[in-house]
């Protein structure tokens, strides 16, 4: 019976450690942002596009290449690790209307 229990016990504690089933299916990728960003700019030329806070303690970072069309969209900690949600290709910037030239 005792060893029922504690086998239970760690089969379900390491289930709740294991990342979300999201993350596993998508091949979330975390790094420490230096190396995050580094990468994107060597490898696929890619420049920040945009981003802000998310939460106090997420902010959320796009880069991209307007030459190549890719895109990436991911979430820094405030330890300094990013992690990527979400890449791309076909990127297309917008402009955001000058709000002097509105009329209202």
């Amino acid at each position: 019976m005792f060893k029922r229990l504690c086998s239970t016990a760690l089969i379900f504690g390491a289930a709740a450690l294991a990342p979300p089933l999201a993350a596993q299916a998508q091949g979330v990728a975390c790094l420490p942002r230096d190396a995050l960003v580094e990468r994107l700019e060597s490898r696929y030329k890619e420049s920040l596009a945009g981003g802000g806070l998310q939460s106090p303690q997420q902010m959320i970072e796009v880069w991209a290449s307007p030459e190549a069309g890719s895109f990436t969209v991911f979430i820094t900690r405030p330890n300094g690790v990013g992690c990527v949600v979400a890449t791309g290709r076909h990127w297309t910037g917008a402009t955001i209307a000058n709000a002097e030239g509105v009329a209202g």
